[in-house]
Parts: C-alpha cells; structure tokens; sequence
C-alpha cells in the first residue's frame, strides 16, 4: 500500500522517519496530556538500517512531529522533501483533551494537528508549517489523521494531493466517510478538497498512487474484525466496505445486550448463511 519511490529517496524516507539525531543521552519524554504515558528517546544514529554496498545512511532531517508521507520534488542535484505530520491518530482517554492543553484546536502550535514541512537537499526547512488548521475549513482536517503525500507527476511536480481524515474526532459516528483527498498549493498551503466522502475507520491506510490518470487510494480496515461493535462509536461508525462481493457464513457476533452482528453489516443487523454483501455496499461512490 506504500506509493511506489526510487530506492534512494525511499533511503531518505527511512533516515528521516527513523534515524533522527540523538540526543546527547536517552531522554524518557512524555504525553503532555497523559504524563505516565511515557516513551524512552534515544533512537540512535540509523546504524541498524541495512543498506546495499556503496550506500550509506546519515541523518537528514530530525525533531519531527509524527511524519507519515513524504513527497521529492525536483532531481538528484536540487530537490525540495515535503514531510506530511499526521497530527494524532485514534481518539483515546488520552488525547481528547488535546485542544485545552496546547492552546485550542486551532491553535498554530497544536502539535495534535498534521500539517507539512518543506525542507531543502541539505535537511533544512525551508517552508512550513503548510495547510496547518488554522480556523473551521482552513487547512487540512484538525483530528487527523493526514497519512499520504505525492506529486502527481513524482519527482516533475504537478498537483500536491494529501489524504485527509477527520477520524480521531471522539463524537460516535461523526467520522464516517469523512477521509478526503485534497490537494495542496505548495507555496501557500493553501488546501482544495478534490474527492470527499470517503470511508474512515480505525486502520486508515490511506496512500495514493498515479498512473495514466487515475487515482490510487488505498483503504484501511474500519473496523478491527469485518464486524462493527461497541468499541466502534458505540456501534455507530461505519461498516468494512467490501472490495468484492462477500458471501457470509451465517455467524453473527455477539456485541452483548441482546445485540448480534454480521461481518460487514451495520451495528445490530444479522444476515442469513449464504447472504451477500455486494461489493462497496455503503460507499459513496
């Protein structure tokens, strides 16, 4: 489901994600909002990433706020890196607090809300934060989270497209088919919805690929099972979208209550052996 990069970039991609710049000694950081929630920081020098002879890994750009898509434009002599953050992902006990915390939803610091980084050949940011959420319909969604990047024509530029959710949204059901794709001014960040209406659930794999011009989108899972519980809005977020016509075995799962469930069916809903759930049943399009 990752766009297809060449292999030096997809180098770049690795060091940047993961091989930051240490710091001078292991640092316990925390959750700002939840600060038993806490991580050990010391992600060293990428000396573990195995790459063929004649490459080497160095550090390209740290101090990142989760990056999650990367897009290169230019070539090999003068090139520019949009870095995508995501903002945060799933709504938990300890994010829904978020906007008290960091100064409002939005607020231009929130660190809880995706924006992208520009930065030059060398690893300096050059421009950015662009498409930050800055006021209601400006920018990208502030719940997050943003996961793709890319140019429509790769390294030669073209649109900048984003997927864009609003799925950490902590209101049952307010996230359904809320994904987009919108593209992106790369000078003003300016944002532009271009397709809408697109499922969201709890495993957004929502990366984009070009070719002969079509889009590529790649949807994750909405649910954890194929089959909507309490644990999803409270029964209230979408159903799996099936990419095929699914016939089901006639087993229902029992959310408690007195209330069963079939795969792909709304919360509450059985269906028989046999049954078919036709293909993008409850899409948008």
């Amino acid at each position: 489901m990752k766009s297809h990069v060449a292999w030096i970039p997809f180098v770049f991609a690795l060091v940047m994600l993961v091989a930051m710049s240490p710091p001078a000694f292991a640092v316990v950081l925390s959750n700002p909002i939840c600060l038993n929630n806490t991580a050990n920081y010391s992600p060293g020098t990428g000396a573990n990433i195995v790459v063929p002879p004649g490459f080497k890994v160095s550090v390209f750009a740290s101090g990142l706020n989760f990056p999650v898509g990367i897009a290169f434009t230019g070539n090999k002599n003068n090139f520019q890196v949009y870095v995508l953050e995501s903002g945060h992902g799933l709504p938990s006990r300890c994010n829904n607090e978020e906007d008290a915390i960091v100064g409002g939803q939005f607020s231009p610091t929130n660190p809880f809300t995706p924006d992208i980084l520009v930065f030059n050949q060398n690893g300096v940011k050059i421009a950015g934060p662009l498409a930050k959420p800055t006021a209601p319909g400006v920018g990208l969604l502030p719940h997050g989270p943003s996961v793709g990047i890319a140019f429509e024509k790769g390294f030669q530029g073209g649109r900048l497209f984003v997927t864009d959710s609003n799925q950490a949204i902590r209101s049952p059901g307010a996230q359904n088919n809320s994904s987009r794709i919108v593209m992106v001014d790369p000078n003003s960040g300016a944002v532009t919805p271009f397709i809408v209406g697109l499922p969201t659930g709890d495993h957004p794999a929502e990366q984009m690929e070009f070719k002969d011009g079509w889009i590529y989108w790649s949807q994750g899972s909405t649910t954890n099972s194929g089959v909507v519980g309490r644990d999803n809005g409270g029964g209230l977020n979408q159903q799996d979208i099936p990419c095929q016509d699914i016939t089901l075995s006639g087993n229902a799962f029992d959310s408690g209550g007195g209330v069963k469930t079939s795969g792909y069916s709304p919360f509450g809903t059985t269906h028989p052996a046999g049954f078919v759930i036709p293909a993008f049943t409850s899409a948008t399009g």
